[in-house]
């Protein structure tokens, strides 16, 4: 499948939100997601020109933090939570099924407040440690991050 202009990316943003019992939140995608649909995930969704178009820029033209403002943004429609300082993670990339590559932007966070509020992009929620977690049907590489932020977290 050719992909039209090869600049043009969706970009993702997910992040890892950690408790102080040593638990992960992961959500479960809706049946009706273009991508992994019923699949175990970790809060996120797409950054917007909206994330910083309609405010001041931080310097000049340009906006700074982008990519934070919209996780804080994601996070607090998906799940109705409060994060603390977010850590950079890793990135990745893949083709949806549509076609449409995805850059992936994966942080971590610590969880600060909130009762857990899904909207219609998930049907449940677990706060699961890691060995809860790899039960779940996750989607290829979050158990694999889940393993990452916990062995961060150790340290």
């Amino acid at each position: 499948m050719e992909t039209p202009d090869k600049e043009l990316h969706r970009i993702a943003i997910t992040c890892i939100i950690h408790n102080d019992a040593g638990k992960y939140l992961v959500t479960k995608r809706s049946p009706r997601k273009k991508a992994f649909p019923n699949k175990w995930t970790v809060p996120g969704g797409g950054l917007t020109t909206d994330d910083y178009r309609n405010t001041p820029p931080t310097h000049h033209e340009q906006w700074y933090n982008a990519a934070e403002k919209a996780l804080r943004r994601e996070v607090q429609e998906e799940v109705n939570v409060e994060i603390g300082k977010v850590q950079y993670l890793l990135d990745l990339t893949f083709l949806r099924p549509d076609g449409t590559p995805v850059l992936v932007l994966s942080y971590y966070a610590p969880y600060v407040s909130g009762e857990v509020k899904l909207d219609e992009d998930a049907v449940e929620y677990r706060w699961v440690s890691l060995k809860e977690a790899k039960e779940l049907d996750l989607i290829s590489g979050i158990y694999e991050e889940l393993e990452m932020v916990d062995s961060l977290l150790k340290k």
